[in-house]
């Protein structure tokens, strides 16, 4: 694996994308499980396939277009659909849990039509669905940079708004934090992420990556910052296992990726009956 790793650039790129999304991923998904906002990455992640959908139509249609990276039309859509549900979430105030499965029909709907005029399924398409060890190219990976380091500045400047927000709303809103703003640097965020860790989980996994090491966390950390930093390391076991697993089985690593963190779940959730079970035998001693 790491003479593979020195001599093959797509491993390369793949493996540094794979550190990168196992932060991120995780880091924006301890907000998210906490606003109780889980089936927003489902919405996002649908609404990324139609910018991709399009984007492979538009590139088989015009010859100009052929060489242009499904990514950024992909995280174009998923950007405009984040601001779409925020809007939504505004205008159906009483029922904001409206505004996810509104915009996750749209993306569903418009990504169909938009594969089958680009030919129906294909490889590239099955990649974008699934993850793809080879897939991920240089510009790839320079693009997940720049979204991986603009999401970390954003939480860590934002850190203590977003916290505030996520356990107590109206407090925020009393104490003068520009509660629209954030929500919709927040909605945007997530779309940014979605976008990043496609590539690697693929559109139909990725929100296993976003919730799934923070469910692990909650089970067995004591405090928020103790969530995320124990989400972040469950998500890049998770990332880094699956990659391995892939490549060495040859399997799409979206599938790879989300069983290790289902194990990881299924481990904290026995951890903490374990703890439990400790605790309740030494209050009847």
């Amino acid at each position: 694996m790491i003479t593979a790793l020195l001599h093959y650039q797509f491993l390369q790129n793949t493996f540094l994308t794979g550190i990168m999304i196992g932060i991120i991923a995780p880091l924006i998904g301890s907000f998210i499980v906490v606003r109780r906002l889980s089936l927003i990455a489902d919405a996002l992640s649908h609404v990324t396939l139609s910018g991709i959908a399009v984007s492979l139509f538009l590139s088989s249609k015009l010859p100009v277009l052929s060489g242009l990276n499904p990514l950024y039309i992909g995280t174009g859509f998923s950007v405009l659909g984040s601001v779409l549900i925020e809007r939504l979430r505004v205008v159906y105030r009483y029922y904001q849990d409206l505004a996810i499965p509104i915009i996750m029909s749209g993306g569903i709907g418009i990504g169909l039509i938009f594969i089958s005029l680009a030919g129906g399924y294909n490889v590239d398409l099955m990649n974008y669905l699934f993850g793809s060890v080879s897939a991920v190219s240089r510009t790839d990976l320079w693009l997940i940079l720049a979204i991986s380091i603009a999401v970390a500045a954003v939480i860590i400047l934002l850190y203590k708004e977003l916290f505030l927000l996520s356990f107590d709303e109206e407090y925020a809103k009393v104490s003068g934090i520009p509660a629209k703003t954030i929500h919709l640097v927040f909605m945007v965020l997530i779309a940014l992420v979605i976008s990043a860790a496609m590539r690697i989980v693929g559109i139909m996994l990725v929100s296993a990556l976003i919730t799934l090491p923070v469910a692990a966390s909650i089970r067995i950390s004591r405090g928020f910052k103790q969530t995320i930093l124990f989400s972040v390391l469950f998500g890049e076991i998770s990332v880094m296992g699956g990659l391995v697993s892939a490549f060495y089985l040859d399997l799409p690593p979206g599938g790879t990726i989300v069983l290790i963190s289902i194990l990881i779940l299924l481990m904290a959730i026995y951890i903490k009956r374990f703890r439990t079970g400790i605790r309740f035998s030494k209050k009847k001693v």
